[in-house]
């Protein structure tokens, strides 16, 4: 009985599926559009089932092309997996390795970090996708996600990649303008830019003070509603804006640590802590015996220690 699947359509459909364009996909594998559109053609009269929708201007998956895609992925990555295994430290990590992380994180660590690492290890290929907010606990298009925040409950591993604070900034025109906040609640009175990411609170600062020590210290909390003339889903555009005199900003010490080693940012209430939001690395289970993606976080984690 002829098979109605090839092992060489697999990796040719996952091309075809993160792009779901003819032509990106031909200029992809180094063939021709017409080239492309006749293997999908031929894959799918064997199979007897369209994967695909097409229409002139568009392409998208077919209800059995999503099942397809579910299944490709995880052959891949079994097939990746058994390569690991069975050749163990005897060779460089390679393949592909699909990486998800937030805008502003993504942008300015991990993707410089990803260009160090492929110079090390060059067999690897890195797919690294920027989003606002994480994907779906259980989501099989990544390898590995990288999140704030404690991790979700789930069959996944977390692996802690480094501490995460947030500290409240402005610029010195700013404050020289319209005077220090001296405690949570006299932000109120003040233009706060705003962030619109993930799950957190739109518009709602919480910090924790901590008063007394040893067996006396107790910490309360203090939640502070904020408001101002500017709202982003963007991290990197919100500290422009505190960079430019705006007004006040709750961002991550790591995004804003080197324009407070230089003064063009001043941190605001140092005696006032924000909940952390750790950063962590999630994968699935089965990635856990992965050269390369062990190798990738040993590589992150590294970098990221002070």
């Amino acid at each position: 009985m002829a098979r109605l699947i090839h092992p060489a359509d697999i990796e040719f459909f996952l091309a075809l599926a993160n792009t779901c364009s003819v032509s990106k996909t031909a200029h992809e594998l180094g063939i021709t559009p017409p080239a492309v559109s006749k293997r999908l053609s031929l894959m799918e009269t064997r199979l007897g089932v369209p994967l695909f929708n097409r229409t002139t201007r568009s392409m998208g998956l077919t209800p059995e092309g999503e099942v397809y895609l579910e299944h490709a992925r995880k052959i891949l990555g079994n097939i990746g997996e058994l390569e690991d295994q069975l050749l163990g430290s005897t060779v460089s990590p390679q393949g592909l390795l699909r990486v998800n992380a937030t805008l502003g994180f993504g942008r300015s660590h991990i993707a410089p970090l990803i260009s160090e690492f492929v110079k090390k290890y060059p067999k690897v290929d890195i797919q690294l996708q920027l989003s606002v907010n994480p994907p779906p606990s259980g989501d099989d298009a990544y390898d590995i996600c990288f999140r704030f925040g404690s991790p979700p409950e789930s069959r996944s591993i977390a692996r802690w990649i480094g501490a995460n604070r947030r500290l409240v900034v402005a610029s010195p025109a700013y404050l020289k303008k319209h005077g220090e906040p001296k405690a949570p609640e006299d932000l109120a009175q003040h233009n706060c830019i705003g962030i619109r990411q993930g799950d957190d609170a739109y518009g709602l600062w919480r910090f924790t003070a901590a008063k007394g020590k040893g067996k006396n210290r107790i910490e309360s909390m203090q939640s502070v509603r904020v408001r101002g003339n500017l709202t982003t889903n963007d991290g990197g555009i919100a500290v422009n804006w505190a960079l430019d005199g705006h007004g006040i900003l709750l961002r991550a010490g790591w995004d804003v640590q080197k324009y407070l080693q230089s003064g063009r940012l001043v941190q605001l209430l140092p005696h006032y802590n924000s909940p952390d939001a750790d950063i962590y690395a999630v994968y699935a289970q089965r990635h856990r015996t992965s050269l390369r993606v062990k190798t990738f976080l040993d590589f992150v984690v590294a970098a990221s220690q002070p």
